[in-house]
C-alpha cells in the first residue's frame, strides 16, 4: 500500500551506486524508486509521484541537466538533488542555478546522503504548508463572537472539540460562520501547524470535487495532462473543511465514506490505494435528517460525519450580539478603507437590531462595509443605511419620504432616539463585558487585549478609565 511516507527516486546509470543509495534510504524509512537514465525517469514520474529525486549529473543519452530543465517544464514541484562525480561539479552548480536545491558529490558518505534529503523532504513540506496557509491570511476570518449565551455556549464546545481526534458536523444557515468555526477549531486543535484546506463543495459537478478531492492520475480524463495531488494529501496531518457539502453526489459520498472508514483513497483514474492522516470538519444549511429520511443522502455518511454536532444560531436568534458586531465591522472597515468613523448613532443601530438578516453576520458586515464606504462619517447614521434596513418594523421606507427635506429627517431621527433611549446603556454594558472577556482571555495584559479588541492600547486605557475596570 502506497501511503504518504516519503517516496524518493533514485536516478543513476550506475547500477552499484543506485543500490547503495537504495539500502540506506530504506534503512531509515523511506520508500525507493530506481531509474536507470533520464528517459526512465521521466516515465517513472508520469506514473508515480515522489517526494524528491536524486539525480545522476552524468549519464549516457539524457544528463541529469536536462532531465532537471524537463521536470521544470513540466511544472512539477519536486525538489532534485544532484549526484556529481569528479569533474562535474561545474555542472552541478549550473543545476542549482536551474533549481536544484542541492548536489552530493561523489565518492559520498551515506549518512551525508541520508541528512541532505531529510532537510530537502523538510524543506518542501514547510514550502507546502506556507502556499496552503497564505491563502488562508484574510482579517475577514478572525472569529467574532459577541456575548450571547447562545454563541457563548457554541464556542465552549467548540473548543472542546478541538482537543478531540473526532468528526465534527457544523451546522446552520448561510452566513452564520461555520468557516470562522471550523478555522477556530483548526487553530485550537493539535493540528494548528499543519494545513487548513477547505473545500467549497457548492457548484462543483461530481467529476470536479472528485478530482479536488482525490486528486487524479495523469490521463485520468480528457485534460488529466500530469498527475494532481488531491486536497485530502494536501492537508496531510492538517484539516480539511467541507463546506456546504450537503448536496454532493451519491458517488462521492460512498468514496467519502470509504475514506472516513479505512482513512484511505484511491486517486481518479488510480488503483493503489493512498492513507493520510487529516481531520474533516464539514458544514451544510440543508437538514441532514429530512435528507437522509428522503434517501438524499447516505444514512452510513452521515453518522460518520456527525460524531460532533455544533449548531450555529441565527443573527436574529441572538439580537444582543448586533451591537458588539456592528461596532467591530465599524472598526475593521474604517481602518481598512482609511475612513474616520468612530460610531453608530442609536437611531441606526435600533434599526440594525431591529432587522432580521436572512442573510446573517455576512449580511451584517456587508451592509456595515457599504455605510463606510458610501458615508461620510465620523458617525453612522440612519441615512448610511439601505431602505431595507431604514423599513425594517415598520419605519417608513424611503418611498414614502418626500425628496429631499433634511428637516424632517431630523425630526425623524430625533423622534426614534427617544424610542431608543436604553439602547446606548445597553451598547455600554456590552462594551464593557467584552473588555472584561478580552482582559480574562489574555492574562490581564492590556496589550494584547487591546489587539484583540481591535483597539489601540491607549483606546483601551481610556474605557478602562470610562468604566472603572482595575482602577
Amino acid at each position: 500500500m502506497e501511503t504518504v511516507a516519503a517516496t524518493i527516486l533514485v536516478v543513476d546509470d550506475d547500477a552499484d551506486t543506485r543500490e547503495v543509495l537504495r539500502d540506506r534510504l530504506e534503512s531509515v524509512g523511506y520508500r525507493v524508486l530506481i531509474a536507470a537514465g533520464g528517459k526512465e525517469c521521466l516515465e517513472t514520474l508520469d506514473r508515480q509521484n515522489p517526494h524528491l529525486v536524486l539525480l545522476d549529473v552524468a549519464m549516457p543519452g539524457m544528463n541529469g541537466l536536462e532531465v532537471l530543465t524537463e521536470i521544470h517544464k513540466r511544472g512539477q514541484d519536486i525538489p532534485v538533488v544532484m549526484i556529481t562525480a569528479f569533474g562535474t561539479i561545474e555542472r552541478a552548480v549550473q543545476a542549482m542555478k536551474k533549481g536544484a536545491y542541492d548536489f552530493i558529490p561523489k565518492p559520498f558518505d551515506p549518512d551525508h546522503i541520508a541528512l541532505v534529503v531529510a532537510k530537502a523532504l523538510d524543506r518542501q513540506t514547510l514550502k507546502r504548508n506556507v502556499e496552503v496557509l497564505a491563502e488562508q491570511v484574510d482579517a475577514r476570518h478572525r472569529i467574532v463572537v459577541g456575548a450571547s449565551a447562545q454563541m457563548r455556549r457554541a464556542v465552549d464546545l467548540a473548543r472542546k472539540a478541538a482537543t478531540s481526534k473526532s468528526t465534527i458536523l457544523l451546522l446552520g444557515e448561510s452566513g452564520t460562520g461555520k468557516e470562522v468555526f471550523a478555522r477556530a477549531i483548526h487553530n485550537w486543535s493539535e493540528r494548528k501547524e499543519k494545513p487548513f484546506v477547505p473545500i467549497n463543495c457548492v457548484g462543483l459537478s461530481k467529476e470536479l470535487l472528485e478530482s479536488e478531492l482525490f486528486g487524479h492520475d495523469k490521463g485520468a480524463f480528457t485534460g488529466a495532462l500530469q498527475l494532481k495531488l488531491g486536497k485530502l494529501e494536501l492537508a496531510q496531518g492538517g484539516t480539511v473543511f467541507l463546506d456546504e457539502f450537503g448536496d454532493i453526489s451519491t458517488e462521492v459520498q460512498t468514496k467519502l465514506l470509504r475514506f472516513l472508514q479505512e482513512r484511505e483513497f484511491e486517486r481518479v483514474g488510480g488503483t493503489r490505494p493512498i492513507s493520510v492522516d487529516v481531520r474533516i470538519l464539514a458544514a451544510t444549511n440543508r437538514d441532514l435528517d429530512a435528507a437522509v429520511k428522503n434517501g438524499q443522502f447516505r444514512e452510513d455518511l452521515f453518522y460518520r460525519l456527525n460524531v460532533i454536532r455544533l449548531m450555529l444560531p441565527p443573527l436574529r436568534q441572538r439580537k444582543d450580539d448586533i451591537s458588539d458586531l456592528a461596532n467591530y465591522f465599524l472598526r475593521k472597515f474604517s481602518v481598512e478603507t482609511k475612513k474616520d468613523f468612530t460610531s453608530i448613532s442609536g437611531a441606526a443601530m435600533e434599526k440594525l437590531v431591529a432587522y432580521n438578516w436572512p442573510g446573517n453576520v455576512r449580511e451584517l458586515a456587508n451592509v456595515i462595509e457599504s455605510a463606510v464606504v458610501l458615508g461620510q462619517g465620523p458617525e453612522l447614521t440612519m441615512q448610511d443605511l439601505p431602505p431595507k434596513i431604514v423599513s425594517a418594523k415598520g419605519a417608513a421606507t424611503v418611498a414614502e419620504r418626500p425628496p429631499f427635506q433634511p428637516a424632517q429627517a431630523d425630526q425623524e431621527v430625533a423622534e426614534q432616539n427617544s424610542v431608543a433611549r436604553s439602547l446606548p446603556a445597553a451598547i455600554e454594558r456590552s462594551e464593557r463585558k467584552l473588555i472584561e472577556q478580552a482582559l480574562r482571555d489574555c492574562g490581564g495584559t492590556k496589550l494584547r487585549a487591546a489587539k484583540q479588541l481591535g483597539l489601540s492600547r491607549q483606546g483601551l486605557i481610556k474605557k478602562l478609565k470610562r468604566y472603572g475596570i482595575g482602577t
